[in-house]
Parts: C-alpha cells; structure tokens; sequence
C-alpha cells in the first residue's frame, strides 16, 4: 500500500491562522530553479589561480557529478511525453531540491529527531510502506518538467517553495512513523484511530471539522488516520506554525498534544527501522511521460451536475439589445486561467478539476448563446464567483470525493 499525493497539496507555511497562507509565485520558482541549473552548467569564469590554490585545490576531495544541461531541456512537448521516465536520467543530488531536504533534516535535529529520511526522485509524492523515506516527484527536479506539468495538469503541486517544504514535512511524519514504529503505540491507536483501516480510492471532506489540522489543501486530513498523523505531525514541526495559540479550543489540538508527546518519547533515540530501500525510484519508471500523464489526469475528472443555467443567465443575457457585446463563451474562454487558479486556491479542489467545470460552463454558454450584460471587470468578480459557489456546494453537498 502506498499513500500517493492525488489531491492538491496546497501551500503554506502557517505562522498566521489555518486559512491563511503566504505564497511564492511558480514562476518565482522556476526561475530561480532555472538560475541554479544554469549555475549548476555554466559556472562562472574564476581568476587565474595561484600555485597555492591550486595545489589546495587538487587537495580538496571530489564532490557530486558534473551537472550538465539535461539532453532534453529544450524538447518540445510533443517530443518530451514520448519519452519514458527512467530516460529523463535525472538525480536528487544534481537539483536545487537539495536545499529544501537539508531544511528538513535541520527542522528535524532541531526537535531532537535523530531520524533523517532518505529522499529520492519518482513519479509523484509518497511514503511507501514499511520503508522510512520519501519519494519525491521528478517534475520537481527541473524547469523544463515543471512547464510540462503545469501544462499537462495546470499546476504544480510543490511548485512553491513554501508548499514544498509542506509536502515534505508530511510526508516525514510518515517516515518518522515508520522508523520509530509509532503506529503501533497505544497513544498513536487511541488518538488517530486504526492504522489498519483500508485506503481508500477516494475520500469526502468535512471541510468545517475543527477535529483535523488545516495543512494540506482538500482537508487531507480526514483521508485516513495514518494521514491525520502525518498532517498533525507537519504542523507539529514546522517552526512556524505556532500550533498551540492557533488551535487554541479545538478538538485538534488534542491530536498535536499527542505527537509532541510521542517524540518526546522518542528524542534522541536511533531508528527502529533503518531500511534506505527506494520504492519505484525514477531510473526503474519504464512508462512513458504521455501515459503517466492520461492516468494522472483520468483521477481529477469530476461528474458536476447540471446546476449551471439558472446561474449563467444571471451573470449573462441572450436579449437583443446585448447582441453587440462580446459572447459569454469567448469571455470565460479567455478569463478561465485566472479563475481556475484562484478557485483551486480557495476551495482546495484541483485545479484540473476545476477546469473541467470552466470548460463545461462554455460549452453551456455557446449553447445558449448568452452574452456580456454588464462591464468586463464586474463580470469577471461575478464569475469567479459563481466558479467558487458552484464548487463549493458541490464539495458540501458531499457529492465530491477527493482522489487519495
């Protein structure tokens, strides 16, 4: 059994409230991502070098591979999904990801957790059973495969360094679970439940429960009790998150007072579990990106009921005197990225799901040939409203389920 990210992870380093977070823009970070690539191949023209340096250089051991420019980061898209994943011949070690796992190992020593997780690239995020380590997505490696899943899935879960280091945190409870073997204690069953209960394909949130951490978009908590810890435990380790003040009256707050009291236990003591196996590590990944693609796509794809003309022809019209003004279809067409991001950060519902709501609503439009009724700038809060609304009651009429 591996638990695989398919809900939206979802941003935030909390050092405010649960709904508040603070993010980096995904073009930030691929560029910064694409300056360390660049860094990493072009490095800069050094002096000339003293007889001394050099000789303190020739002295100085070899560190790491030679990071070239991979032979595929100017392919198109077409010729990028025939490749297969074991081809991209990319490793942790060569990327700027780097950086954020040393983050967590130090957020770990600094809470007396002598365990460090092993981390390598695969095809998304998990923790697989039974081996304390996490399994990182390869798409997070390079700019270039960060384009590619924003296109092909339209955001980019990790994206952001700050959420980013969110899905790490998680995925080390898991891993800190395994190697100390938490889930077997009787504080771990009394207050998470049953580590045995059967994953589930997909999972209904209570998005007003205040008995589950808010760390992770899609109330990831509430998808299993094994994931109610790992989520406890990221907000627990975060340095930020202030939880005691924050979950302050909640029935959560029990949860965190429970894994501090668990790692007390375990502070300063070595791993029970010491495995550095690598589940599907990306080298043994033989599929192709374009299938990898149709399957990860195929789990956002949402039946949203038929809601949609009552609230169409509020925001639009099909009256004469508005037959001049641009058609509600071509408007959406061009305003759905911006909804569709907005959306997905508001609600926590992917964004690819999203989408196929947007797209349904202008197929909806051209069929009724409903145009503009009012200003463009007033239309397009009214839309992003609408969007929201919609997805919302879909989520809270519990006819949404959230692929785990």
């Amino acid at each position: 059994r591996w638990e695989r990210w398919g809900g939206s992870p979802v941003a935030m380093d909390s050092a405010k409230t649960p709904d508040q977070d603070e993010e980096t823009g995904i073009a930030l970070n691929m560029c910064l991502i694409h300056n360390a690539w660049s860094a990493m191949a072009c490095p800069r023209q050094q002096p000339a070098e003293t007889p001394a340096r050099a000789t303190a250089r020739k002295r100085r051991p070899a560190s790491g591979r030679s990071h070239r420019k991979p032979f595929w980061a100017d392919y198109g898209t077409e010729e990028l999904l025939n490749l297969r994943l074991c081809d991209l011949g990319i490793q942790l070690d060569q990327t700027p990801l780097v950086e954020l796992v040393e983050k967590l190992y130090q957020e770990l020593a600094d809470r007396d957790v002598r365990f460090r997780p092993n981390v390598w690239l695969s095809s998304e995020w998990f923790a697989a059973d039974g081996v304390p380590g996490i399994a990182v997505p390869f798409y997070l490696a390079h700019p270039r495969l960060m384009q590619l899943e924003k296109k092909m899935m339209l955001q980019v879960e990790g994206g952001k360094r700050d959420e980013c280091m969110k899905i790490l945190r998680h995925e080390a409870g898991h891993a800190v679970d395994t190697a100390y073997r938490l889930h077997f204690k009787k504080l771990w069953r009394e207050t998470f439940g049953s580590f045995r209960e059967p994953y589930p394909d997909y999972y209904q949130p209570r998005p007003a429960s205040r008995h589950y951490v808010l760390h992770l978009r899609g109330w990831y908590a509430q998808s299993h009790p094994a994931e109610d810890f790992a989520e406890t435990f990221a907000v627990w380790l975060n340095p930020r998150s202030r939880w005691r003040q924050v979950y302050q009256g909640w029935p959560a707050m029990r949860k965190l007072e429970a894994v501090d009291e668990l790692m007390k236990r375990i502070a300063g003591q070595r791993p029970v579990v010491q495995s550095r196996r690598r589940v599907e590590p990306l080298r043994r990944i033989r599929q192709t990106l374009r299938d990898h693609y149709q399957e990860k796509r195929r789990r956002y794809i949402e039946e949203w009921p038929d809601f949609y003309d009552r609230d169409l022809r509020r925001l639009f019209s099909d009256e004469p005197r508005y037959a001049r003004r641009p058609s509600a279809a071509q408007f959406l067409r061009r305003s759905r990225p911006e909804i569709r991001e907005k959306v997905a950060a508001f609600t926590g519902v992917h964004a690819y799901t999203i989408d196929q709501l947007i797209r349904d609503m202008i197929d909806r439009c051209a069929e009724l040939k409903l145009r503009l009724a009012q200003p463009t700038s007033q239309t397009r809060h009214d839309a992003m409203m609408m969007v929201t609304v919609a997805t919302m009651n879909f989520v809270h009429s519990r006819q949404h389920w959230i692929p785990l």
